[in-house]
């Protein structure tokens, strides 16, 4: 390292290491340390180059020598003039200061991995005093350089050449935190974490999270080396050639999706090294938890923020608040809407701030938020479940605003390109959202069958209902087979049930006769085991059929009462459901001897009952567009009151009791797979398996 080094692997063999590694003490004033910030090696981009860097650094865990200590007050010392040297330009005196982060951040992830923070704290703390000397002052180095790294971050501004050392201070941050990792269970305590929620940082947290989200706003590239160095005169001198050709060097480092990547592949793809490394911090400093005596001030600042076109003049009860621009910050969720962060972050966003909630539901572009957010529930079988449950409650906190729910009927659209079922070349955007809604619910029941995914694919679709509004022929088609085809087909396509059924058999049974079946199943496999035990096998798939009946008579209950929300709502503004209704008609028979559905199906037998009269009276051999002019008529004819009046169906998106238990490790598996230029060994990680998202 130094001057003199320009390879990783001449690490072991370089004196400048050897010496920071060594026994011996090196004071911060020495010209020692000038020398090792100055290296010239291209920085890790693969896991060999950066198990080499760690490698070298491994012995560095005998406090004694206090040289870590030296290294962290080096930084420190440059730190004080970060402001100065970014206002006169001073980039030699900023790259060296990045060097020295660089290196700190560096030590830092390999003591994490090996240490308690207890003995971190040591690596800070400990000082080589001359016998019977006592300092009274006596610092908390590391608070320090906690302090110092959220000061660099909110004080220095963002420039091309400050670029890489605000990147590298927000990546610190990261390591710092990054405990958790190593832990199952939740962390609640800590001395970073109290450093940060607590300490000196604590009068900074507004301004922290505000300035994470600029940078996520911002969105920008990082800048290209020749922009980062600049000579200043024509000679430059030996000093700038050191500095031209790291600045060369690193610049892979901070435009690499990680280590380990290949290099030039991730560099188009993670082109925004800063924007997605803050807003990774900013999900993991919203997610702390809180504490025994004093919320987390992050999740704080993140609930309560302002529009800055906001000029009401009542003062927010809520500490940590703060004003920035609703517009840009809309515009950069809707514009990184494919990555899990930005959903994570719309989320929150969305669930946690009233303000920017009432803010994206005022909008009237309303369809540049919402594409995005039904392409990743399209393609479900690409996303990880996570990522999935997040855009689906997106859709349910947008859902429980009525003003939306008729709004998305009024936005036309055109050639959706990544709709490939069927070609749509015009559909409302409340069409759309319905079919994809039921094509995550119909992967649920053949795939996953998880129930809280199909609970919150009702429950959007239920708060919905009451505002259907000229559904596009072939979502009205869609509610009704999804009632009757797609249920049906999983019924006879269950091994479990050894009906060996083909699917066209599937579409002539009723599906009633198919669930009495289901009962007649679980009964038959209950009586069995009154007379003699059963085979391992047997009784464990037993539950199932009760469970797989109770997830199948709840899909075809709530679709029931979707069905009779729009009819008893909106009946005349849907000319194509009710179409759709009729010429099924014969598949509803089934429901009404049901006792799980016999209430429901009350309205649906008068509806039907009425429309199949006027058709009747209206002859035979009816053309589609003579059906549809019948129903249309009929629709306003129909009296209200012959309606059976039913609750309003309603659904509120709650969290879960200590969401934290869901969120933390969701918020750190995006950090282990996505943070840039990091990387962790698997070995060791305790908070998620490695199948997690």
């Amino acid at each position: 390292m130094g001057a003199n080094t320009s390879q990783l692997s001449e690490l072991s063999e370089s004196q400048s290491i050897r010496t920071l590694i060594g026994p011996d003490a090196v004071s911060e004033n020495e010209p020692f340390w000038n020398q090792l910030i100055s290296f010239t090696f291209t920085s890790p981009t693969c896991s060999a180059d950066a198990k080499l860097l760690e490698e070298a650094v491994v012995p560095l865990n005998n406090p004694r020598s206090g040289n870590f200590g030296a290294l962290v007050r080096v930084f420190l010392s440059r730190t004080k003039e970060l402001k100065i040297s970014t206002e006169c330009q001073d980039q030699l005196f900023i790259w060296q200061a990045h060097n020295a982060l660089f290196l700190v951040r560096c030590l830092l992830k390999v003591f994490i991995r090996e240490m308690s923070e207890e003995e971190l704290h040591l690596q800070f703390s400990y000082q080589e005093r001359a016998p019977g000397t006592y300092d009274s002052i006596c610092e908390d180095l590391l608070e320090e350089l906690v302090s110092n790294l959220v000061h660099l971050i909110v004080e220095v501004p963002l420039l091309d050449i400050t670029y890489n050392i605000l990147f590298e201070a927000v990546t610190t941050l990261l390591v710092l935190l990054s405990y958790q990792l190593f832990h199952k269970e939740v962390l609640r305590e800590g001395l970073i974490y109290g450093y940060l929620t607590r300490g000196r940082c604590l009068s900074l947290t507004s301004r922290l999270v505000k300035t994470l989200l600029y940078n996520f706003i911002r969105q920008e590239k990082c800048p290209p080396a020749a922009h980062v160095l600049q000579t200043q005169s024509d000679g430059g001198g030996l000093l700038y050639g050191l500095a031209s050709g790291v600045a060369s060097g690193l610049w892979s480092v901070f435009t690499l999706g990680g280590v380990g990547s290949r290099p030039g592949v991730e560099q188009d793809q993670n082109p925004l090294p800063l924007s997605s490394q803050s807003l990774l911090l900013l999900l993991v400093l919203a997610n702390l938890t809180d504490g025994a005596d004093c919320p987390n001030p992050y999740r704080q600042a993140v609930t309560c923020f302002k529009n800055t076109q906001d000029s009401s003049s009542i003062p927010s009860p809520q500490p940590h608040t703060f004003q920035i621009n609703f517009n840009s910050l809309y515009t950069a969720l809707y514009e990184q809407q494919k990555s899990d962060q930005v959903t994570l972050l719309l989320y929150t966003l969305l669930h946690q701030n009233s303000n920017m909630r009432t803010y994206i539901l005022s909008r009237t572009d309303m369809e540049n938020l919402v594409l995005p957010i039904l392409e990743i529930l399209y393609h479900v079988e690409e996303r990880n479940s996570h990522h999935v449950y997040m855009a689906l409650i997106i859709l349910l906190i947008l859902t429980e605003d009525d003003t939306f729910n008729r709004s998305i009927h009024e936005v036309m659209l055109k050639n959706i390109s990544w709709y490939t079922e069927r070609v749509l070349t015009e559909i409302s955007l409340g069409s759309l959202l319905i079919l994809v809604v039921i094509r995550t619910i119909q992967f649920n029941m053949t795939r996953t069958r998880d129930k809280y995914l199909h609970t919150n694919c009702l429950a959007a679709l239920a708060n919905m209902s009451a505002q259907f509004r000229n559904l596009h022929q072939y979502a009205a088609q869609r509610i009704i087979r999804l009632v009757n085809q797609q249920l049906a087909k999983r019924l006879c396509g269950s091994n479990s049930l050894s009906l060996s059924l083909s699917l066209s058999l599937s579409l002539s049974l009723s599906l009633f006769a198919l669930l009495s079946k289901k009962h007649n199943k679980v009964l038959e496999q209950a009586t069995q085991s009154l007379h003699g035990p059963l085979g391992a096998d047997d009784r464990s798939v037993l539950p199932d059929y009760a469970q797989d009946l109770n997830v199948i008579e709840e899909v075809i209950r709530m679709m029931l009462e979707i069905i009779n929300s729009c009819l008893s709502n909106s009946l005349h503004h849907n000319p194509n459901l009710l179409y759709a209704l009729l010429y099924k008609r014969e598949l509803f028979e089934q429901f009404r001897s049901h006792p799980s559905f016999q209430d429901i199906m009350q309205n649906l037998d008068t509806v039907i009952g009425f429309f199949s009269q006027r058709l009747e009276q209206a002859g035979s051999d009816l053309s589609v567009e003579r059906v549809q002019e019948v129903i249309k008529k009929g629709a306003a004819a129909l009296p209200k009151e012959r309606l059976k009046k039913f609750p309003e169906l309603k659904f509120k998106y709650v969290e879960e009791e200590q969401p934290e238990d869901f969120f933390i490790p969701y918020v750190w598996s995006l950090v282990f797979n996505s943070a840039v230029g990091l990387c962790w060994s698997s070995q060791g990680i305790e908070l998620f398996s490695m199948d997690s998202p």
